[in-house]
């Protein structure tokens, strides 16, 4: 037999727990269990030094995924005319999460030129101060998540520069106890 609980609610959050009691199919028991077992792996990882990261996958506005996990390291590059930024992670259970953030692709009037070089070779300044007409367009920008067991499998994935930090950084621990 299940032990019972009792919990008093005051009568401000009253409506929320009947809420939480209808959104569990009728089983507040249900409601509150999911939440404190959620608390407590949101504190204990807290506590380990992990935050909560939640961050956006596919195209456009995609969708959230959250994690618990540490910023190891952030890495930004252009390519044509989109930025790509590199993110990786470590997750509370030691793996690697990879974030990588694609910018919309970006088309201007310029013909394909660079942007910067047109402003100047053909006289395009005007359309950039807005003194004449323009047009533009842009392909959505995605971005993906990929988790590996170990940082050895993020060569390749990410630039080289930027996986040559974080295999240093993976070495020292998330957090360090001093006895002082």
């Amino acid at each position: 037999m299940m032990p019972n609980k009792t919990i008093y609610v005051s009568d401000e959050d009253l409506p929320l727990f009947q809420r939480a009691q209808e959104l569990a199919g009728g089983k507040l028991s249900t409601a509150i269990s999911v939440a404190l077992r959620r608390y407590v792996e949101i504190e204990e990882g807290r506590q380990e030094g992990y935050d909560e990261v939640v961050v956006q996958v596919g195209p456009g506005a995609g969708r959230k995924l959250r994690f618990s996990g540490v910023l190891l390291g952030e890495w930004g590059r252009t390519t044509g005319s989109r930025v790509e930024t590199f993110r990786v992670y470590r997750s509370r259970k030691g793996k690697y999460v990879l974030h990588v953030n694609r910018s919309p692709d970006w088309t201007d009037n310029s013909e394909g030129e660079n942007w910067l070089e047109s402003l100047f070779s053909r006289g395009t300044w005007r359309t950039y101060l807005g003194l004449s007409d323009s047009s533009w367009g842009f392909v959505q920008g995605d971005a993906t998540l990929e988790v590996v067991d170990t940082v050895e499998e993020l060569r390749g994935k990410v630039p080289d520069e930027f996986y040559d930090m974080i295999a240093q950084l993976v070495e020292r621990p998330v957090v360090e106890d001093l006895d002082i």
